[in-house]
């Protein structure tokens, strides 16, 4: 009988030890939001006043190295990282969102804005059209809406079409609103050699 106590005494002690482990997270994170003395953000302090909705910023007047509104400014950007959860916007994408929204709060005019994005790699399926999209993760494309509003700003998005037949993506499911290049490779060393700086995400 004494065995039988100590084996259901020792199994009571792990689950216990199981269950704390798994609280652990939990709690400290409810104890760092109550200790937490930062100032809570006042409404409107995050803005997306040119790509609705997406690229966050604060902008700051006297912040240096800002943008100069009577320069143009030529930038090509690479982004190639699409690992994380598909049921999101590219966070690389969106940074491309930021950069306007920086830009154009500085006071530069879209016209002045010679941006380019270059996709490719893992990135590649953000370009799929709603329907294809859907049909390989289950879920509508949430980069259709921010590929579209760039296009409209002036962003030429492009897609690297190496990549798209290295996924095997036939090429009329990229999305109408996207350019097809020939490679990133081209795309990028062109572009630097027309003066453009990469900008890599």
């Amino acid at each position: 009988m004494r065995a039988l106590w100590h084996y259901v005494v020792c199994a009571l002690i792990a689950l216990l030890t199981t269950l704390v482990t798994l609280k652990a997270p939990a709690i400290a994170n409810k104890i760092a939001a109550l200790t937490d003395e930062r100032p809570q953000l006042a409404p409107g302090f995050w803005q997306t006043p040119t790509i609705k909705g997406y690229g966050k910023i604060h902008y700051l007047a006297a912040s240096e190295f800002r943008p100069q509104p009577d320069q143009t400014y030529n930038i090509v950007f690479q982004v190639q990282d699409g690992l994380e959860s598909r049921k999101k916007v590219n966070d690389e994408l969106d940074h491309v969102a930021r950069t306007v929204n920086l830009y154009v709060a500085s006071g530069v005019p879209l016209s002045q804005l010679k941006f380019v994005v270059a996709i490719a790699g893992t990135a590649t399926p953000v370009v799929l059209n709603n329907q294809r999209y859907h049909q390989r993760f289950g879920v509508d494309n949430p980069n259709l809406d921010l590929i579209r509003q760039l296009t409209a700003a002036g962003v030429k998005v492009t897609v690297c079409d190496q990549a798209v037949a290295g996924h095997r993506y036939p090429f009329d499911w990229v999305d109408d609103h996207v350019i097809h290049a020939l490679s990133n490779l081209t795309t990028i060393s062109t572009l630097e050699k027309q003066g453009y700086v990469l900008l890599p995400m």
